[in-house]
Formats: C-alpha cells, structure tokens, sequence
C-alpha cells in the first residue's frame, strides 16, 4: 500500500532518505578513516539495521537493553556508555560489547575486572568544560553536569587498561563546534593522547553530518588532523545524522474547534507520539503548511513570525515552505492539537493555503528520530503502527500496537 492509504496515526520510515544519509556517513568514513556508529537513543528500528550495517562500523547503547539490540540485530562492533552501571548487568554487557566506557574512577574501578576478564576496551568519558550550545539541557558541559570526568579529577598517570577516551558534547552542531571542542579536548587532555596506551578517541554524537549545510570537509580535515598528531583510532557516534528527515508521522484531523483560531484535534499527540516537540521545544515540519511561531495571546496573530528550524533539509512528503509577513492575508492559520486531555498538546500553529477538513490526513516530517524510541501510552493513547516505505513506494507494515500493549505496561 502507498502512504496515502495507511491507517492513522502510523511512523513511516523512509527506506530512499535513510540509505542517502548512510551513504554521506559512509563516505566521510572512507575519506577520513574514521569508524561511525549509530548511537541507538535516537533510532532503533531494527529492521533497517541489515541496511545500516552495510554503511556504518557498528552500533552504540546507552543501557545493557540496547546493547543487547545492537549485537542480536546488527552484530558488529558493539560500544556502550551509562553514566552508571548496575553489577548485576555487567557481565552480560562484557560478553557483548567490545568498548565499555565509564563515567567515573569508581565506576572504573568496581567494574574493570569483568571487563578485562571478557577482554573488553575500556574507555573514561571526559568533560572538556567547553560548552557550545545554549540549550542547557543538552549541554553536558555545563557547571553541574554529571557527564564526563574533568580533567582536574583525572590522575596524572591513567590506569594501564584504560585504552580510549570518549566525549559527547554536541547536539544537533556543525564541524565549527566539533573544532572548539577538540581545541579544548586536547589543552585539557592532550597528556593522555601523547601516550601510546591511548588507542581511540571517541567523539561521541551531536555531529548533524548529513544536514544540508553541514561542513563535512571540515569534519574530515579535524579527524584526520586528530588520527595523525595521535595515532589514534576515531569514531563519532551520530543519532539524529544517520535517520535525519528519514521518517513521518501520518496523521488524521478529528475535529475543529475554534477559539481565536481554528483548532484542529488530531488522532496523533505531541506528548505521546513526538515528547520532542514538548521537551526541546520544537515545531516539526508539515507537508504543504509553513511553520509559525505559536502565539501567546490572540493579539499576536499573523504577525508574520515564523519559528527558527531549517527545514531546508526536508524531502517529500514534509517539504515544509517558511512563512512570510501578513500570513492571514495569504492563508489560514490554524494550530494542531491533540485529543489528550493535556492543555498544552500543542503540536505547532502553521499557515494552510485552507483549513484542513475532518478526516484529512496531515502529514509531519522528521519523525524518525527521538519519537518511536521516546513515545508513551499516556491517556490511553495507541501507539502508531510502523511503516517502511520501500525505494518503490510501497509501504510494509512492520509494527503495530494495540490494547494488550497499553495493558500490560503496568501491571
């Protein structure tokens, strides 16, 4: 069946996108020598990871659960980073992985011996203290981060069976940040790359490689500048990069409900189906509508802001246009709602060419990535089905959810 003919709400993966981000991630590997990851908090459909492993080193987890994943499904290089780990989960983690890395001294010093008994790599998280974003939330650089170890609470002389260091300080960040961030990594820690016990360095995720505008020249010249001045294998562990507007979420409107503005309630929810939208905040982009910035109070409205994502980056069907000035002028503005009984499932407020009628389907772009791992059966909400939607466009079912899932979450 064609995407235009799939119940509602479903995610629809795009097979096409998802193999031309591999392809970019692929190249940048070869030109750089470099190894890269898909980090698996922000995509674990495991059906596309027979096409994944074909372009990409391995797979990376943040808990034994995706690391479990990760060797059962894509069966290649393994890594796994928490920021603590339980003793129970240890010995299975050893037998799984291949790089291991901790957050801290303790947690080296209670777990080493399973890990060098499994004869595992071990890695510290470092924090460079660098911060590059303003989003503190997603800044594990910031004054009371609990991510990475400072240099200051390093010993002078490493543990002779630490053989990597990792750092993961960028979110959704071109190379220029990767390239401050390395400035420091190395003033900071330079000592410990000097050495030969040091054998990779990993760069962790954050990097937006297959962005439009990302600069993928300069990311190839600091990693190969880093594997030359260290001699160390490289890795980046990219999430976002790897499913970036690979997927949608087809939706259907509901009803209308107007107060200052036509409401549409969709079978779809912000806080069930897309958290991000809640939680970053951000406003997804949506087949044949232009994003505005949603207003606070009635006199704000079509004023001509528009929010500041660049959607340039989407293909079809989100191929979002930006609005311009006098947006009630040229269209109707009309907000996207939810039918939970959450005040603010708000989705986003965006400008139609015409109000989108009861039963229409609406379709959200970039809806791969942190939203099937994040969603949630709050309200009794169903959870979508998951679609792949093949180069010939034909969409197969891989999953789909139902009352029992709801049911036996909780008890």
């Amino acid at each position: 069946m064609t995407i235009e003919q799939i119940e509602t709400p479903a995610y629809v993966i795009d097979e096409e996108k998802l193999e031309e981000n591999l392809k970019i991630l692929s190249e940048v590997q070869e030109k750089s020598g470099c190894r890269i990851l898909l980090a698996q908090k922000a995509f674990s459909a495991f059906c596309t990871y027979p096409l994944i492993g074909r372009y990409l080193a391995g797979a990376t987890a943040s808990g034994l659960y995706e690391a479990r994943l990760g060797k059962e499904e894509m069966g290649k290089e393994n890594h796994v980073f928490s920021p603590a780990y339980k003793e129970e989960e240890m010995k299975e983690l050893a037998g799984i992985c291949d790089h291991i890395i901790f957050n801290s001294m303790t947690q080296l010093s209670k777990h080493k011996d399973a890990c060098l008994s499994a004869g595992v790599s071990i890695g510290l998280r470092i924090n460079p203290e660098c911060s590059t974003q303003e989003h503190a939330m997603y800044d594990p650089c910031g004054p009371f981060s609990r991510l990475g170890i400072r240099a200051k609470d390093l010993p002078e002389k490493l543990p002779e069976y630490v053989s990597g260091l990792h750092f993961h300080t960028l979110c959704e960040q071109n190379a220029d940040a990767l390239e401050t961030t390395l400035a420091a990594v190395e003033e900071k820690f330079g000592q410990y790359l000097k050495t030969d016990q040091i054998r990779w360095l990993n760069m962790g995720g954050g990097h937006h490689i297959t962005r439009k505008d990302y600069d993928r020249d300069k990311l190839i010249t600091l990693i190969c500048r880093i594997r030359e001045t260290y001699g160390v294998e490289v890795y980046l562990e990219p999430g976002e990069a790897v499913a970036l507007d690979a997927g949608y979420l087809v939706t259907a409107v509901l009803d209308r409900v107007d107060n200052n503005l036509p409401i549409l309630i969709l079978d779809a929810s912000a806080a069930c189906h897309m958290p991000d939208v809640l939680e970053v905040p951000y406003t997804p982009p949506l087949k044949g509508a232009k994003i505005l910035e949603t207003p606070e109070k009635p006199e704000d409205i079509g004023k001509g802001a528009f929010g500041k994502q660049d959607n340039s980056g989407q293909n079809e069907p989100g191929n979002p246009e930006k609005s311009g000035e006098n947006d009630r002028e040229h269209g109707e503005i009309c907000m996207l709602g939810a039918r939970t009984c959450l005040a603010g499932d708000v989705i986003g407020t965006y400008r139609f060419d015409r109000v989108p009628r009861v039963g229409e389907r609406l379709y959200f772009g970039d809806m791969a990535i942190y939203s099937m791992v994040k969603n949630n059966t709050f309200n009794g909400m169903e959870l979508p089905a998951i679609y792949l939607r093949h180069k010939d466009g034909n969409c197969e079912k891989i999953k789909e959810f139902g009352y029992q899932d709801f049911k036996e979450r909780l008890s």
